[in-house]
């Protein structure tokens, strides 16, 4: 049987984005890298807000939207676990939270007077990183 570990998932009070959007954020990126593997078991509910510091009710919900986008599996009395890898999401849905992510992206950039060379590079680069930390 697996067992829990730990998410190490950083919650920041300064950020834009509610509490659950950024558990939800922080596990979506950890399955996709790789760092969370099909079948690794997550924290409870409860346990999880107690590491966090949080309301358990937010980790509902970002379990609950997980679960829905087939990120996350649920066992009947055992807990929660990452799901085998599917199309979680349609085409269009991929696209229309691309475009946001995009825009959002451009709007930080120019706000920061980043150069586009500067930009493309540094995501080049991130991305590169990622596909190591995935295939390692």
């Amino acid at each position: 049987m697996p067992r829990t570990q730990a998410l190490m998932l950083e919650i920041a009070t300064g950020d834009a984005r509610p509490i659950s959007r950024q558990i939800v954020d922080g596990i979506r990126m950890r399955i996709a890298t790789g760092e969370l593997a099909l079948g690794m078991q997550l924290p409870s509910v409860r346990g999880l807000a107690q590491q966090l510091g949080i309301n358990p009710n937010t980790v509902a919900k970002a379990y609950a939207e997980l679960t829905a986008e087939g990120w996350l599996e649920s066992r009947q009395g055992l807990g929660l676990f990452v799901a085998p890898p599917r199309q979680r999401l349609s085409a269009e849905e991929r696209s229309k939270r691309f475009d946001e992510a995009v825009t959002r992206f451009v709007h930080e950039v120019v706000a920061l007077d980043v150069a586009p060379d500067e930009a493309v590079a540094r995501i080049d680069s991130e991305l590169q990183g990622l596909a190591f930390r995935k295939s390692a």
